[in-house]
């Protein structure tokens, strides 16, 4: 077996949830059977169980503060529309978590520690956003409702405060604050987006963990980035923590309410502090160089993490020196390490990571491999599909383009009306520097991604058609228009915010920022893969444009799947990248630079 095969194939880990009441008992998600399913572990005898599934997988579970329940989302073969189902830690059989509500797309879940008690977020096309309490032996009671995307946020440790995202101005990217009580009735609103011309958004980090305690612990960007803050919603004091670092800062509180586990994300790494809220002192966590993509603060005082690096596999590690969870059978090979490059752009400096088959000299056949979000990163981390690129002999450049996450407010919020051609901008940038700089073969250059990056993938090869040898696009946006009318009523906000409104109230926006526009410009091989049940990038909108390519002749294929967006089944994903692999070989062959 190839190790590009096996980075795919060995059991790998998420990092454990634990029970706030009951520690000794998580939840973690893992790939051991071929599939990505829960699993339920007593830390007290070290027994593990399976306890989902499902031919197509699941990974979305919450266990329940006095560690009793197993919540998990069951939707239909990866279309995210669907209902909350529970079992007990034990074991048992499956049932209904909140009867009497219809199937929803998920918008936030909380549970009491009670037991009996439970948020749930909702969002539907007829209904916009609901928000229910839900108790057992009861029918469930709506208790927020608005047109505009929102989510449950976080339930108080006594269960008298509910927190809620919401968007009801009509900026889906910048969230405001409201905190309920279970009847329905406002206690107290936290906006940032009136009252300026900046866009400034909020996010719920979670309630003081003491019952009694009315502090929300928040996320901010009035300095221009993500920090958090304090805030009392009885009280309507803010205590603003002015960390001084230099990028993004989120958090969570420590078990006893005394301090907070800081998570700093930085130029595509992230590292961890303790700030003690009395002596308002900042101590760092130790952990290696690289990405932690997971934390959690355990009640002795511990701390959790899964880390990785571009060149080692993740893990989860502890800070008593400890392997938190080894998943037992095959072991990860280790990849490449990244290199840093800065690029001046149009908007300011691009940072782009570079990794190389060790040894190689260029001009090097290069994949731009671009990522989603489009807010979000890509950062010094493991993963498999670049490093099966570097193992066949390519470059892989990842370019953190305007509108990705961890380079401060202005750089993510950038992304405004000339979609897709903001983006296309910085990684043509980065394309010049790598070909100029020795790095790339300008004659066997391949521009791949999946979701946004798929989107991206099949604007550029249109928009850039001198740019890029093949396109390898993975469940993408291919015709915006279509696209907006067929996807998830999230994403609908979402569109209206970043292109200014609906496709019938800016058609030339959507027109300028959809692939399909170009798609007669196109001269490149393309390859499209698509999940059939996909709510974010519609399979409509996709044979729109291939029946486009067809009409002309053009050079393509497509691999349609029985999933959503992405698949959660290894050996499904290994064919796909297997798949991409083999058209990149069959339409680079025989070309290089002259």
């Amino acid at each position: 077996m190839p190790d590009w095969e096996k980075r795919f194939r060995a059991p790998r880990v998420s990092l454990p949830d634990w029970a706030e009441d009951a520690p000794d008992r998580s939840l973690f998600v893992s790939n051991a059977t071929g599939t990505y399913e829960l699993y339920a572990w007593d830390r007290s005898t070290g027994e593990q169980r399976q306890v989902t599934d499902r031919p197509n997988g699941t990974t979305d579970g919450v266990l329940s503060p006095d560690g009793a329940w197993i919540w998990w989302f069951d939707d239909k073969d990866g279309d995210e529309f669907g209902v909350w189902r529970r079992q007990r830690f034990d074991g048992g059989e499956d049932e209904l978590a909140a009867p009497g509500l219809d199937p929803s797309y998920p918008a936030g879940l909380a549970l009491g520690r009670d037991g009996r008690t439970a948020i749930v977020g909702r969002s539907t096309d007829e209904d916009g956003t609901t928000v229910h309490l839900a108790r057992t032996g009861e029918p469930p009671v709506e208790i927020y409702r608005h047109r505009e995307s929102a989510g449950v946020g976080d339930l108080s440790h006594d269960g008298t405060l509910i927190a809620v995202e919401h968007t009801e101005h009509g900026d889906a990217m910048h969230s405001a604050l409201r905190v309920l009580r279970p009847d329905g009735s406002a206690v107290a609103e936290l906006d940032d987006t009136k009252g300026g011309s900046e866009e400034l958004g909020l996010e719920v980090l979670g309630f003081a963990p003491v019952d009694g305690d009315t502090r929300l612990l928040i996320g901010h960007q009035r300095r221009g980035r993500w920090e958090p803050l304090v805030w009392d919603v009885a009280t309507g004091e803010e205590s603003d923590l002015a960390l001084e670092l230099p990028g993004d800062v989120s958090a969570e509180w420590y078990p006893d309410g005394t301090g907070l586990l800081i998570v700093h994300s930085f130029e595509a790494r992230s590292e961890l502090f303790r700030y003690d809220l009395a002596r308002r002192e900042l101590e760092r966590v130790p952990t290696p160089a690289g990405s932690v993509s997971g934390a959690t603060a355990r009640p002795d005082g511990s701390v959790e993490y899964l880390w990785s690096s571009a060149a080692e596999p993740s893990a989860v590690r502890s800070t008593t020196g400890q392997v938190v969870l080894d998943p037992p059978g095959m072991k990860s090979p280790g990849s490449v390490a990244v290199e840093d490059v800065w690029v001046e752009g149009p908007g300011g400096r691009i940072h782009a990571l570079v990794q190389r088959p060790a040894g190689a000299e260029g001009p090097l056949p290069t994949v731009f491999d671009i990522h989603g979000g489009p807010t979000w990163h890509d950062s010094d981390a493991f993963a498999a599909g670049p490093a099966a690129w570097v193992d066949h002999g390519y470059a892989v450049v990842r370019v953190n383009y305007r509108g990705s996450t961890g380079y401060g407010r202005a750089w993510t919020d950038a992304l405004k009306h000339r979609v897709g051609l903001i983006e296309l901008e910085d990684i043509a940038a980065v394309r010049q520097w790598a070909v100029t700089s020795g790095l790339a073969d300008p004659a066997r250059l391949i521009l791949t991604g999946g979701s946004w990056g798929g989107y991206l993938t099949l604007l550029g090869l249109g928009a850039q058609p001198d740019a890029w040898t093949v396109g390898i696009a993975a469940v993408p946006v291919a015709d915006y228009v279509t696209a907006y009318h067929d996807e998830m009523e999230a994403l609908k906000a979402m569109d209206r915010t970043l292109l200014g409104g609906t496709p019938e109230e800016v058609p030339e926006r959507y027109e300028a920022s959809s692939p399909l526009t170009y798609v007669d410009d196109v001269t490149t091989p393309v390859y499209i893969s698509a999940g059939v049940n996909d709510p974010r990038c519609p399979i409509r909108q996709i044979d729109n444009y291939v029946k486009r390519l067809q009409a002309r002749g053009a050079v393509h294929e497509v691999y349609r799947y029985d999933a959503g967006h992405g698949s959660l089944v290894v050996d499904e994903r290994i064919k796909q990248v297997r798949l991409e692999l083999d058209f990149a070989e069959r339409h680079l062959k025989g070309r290089r630079d002259s």
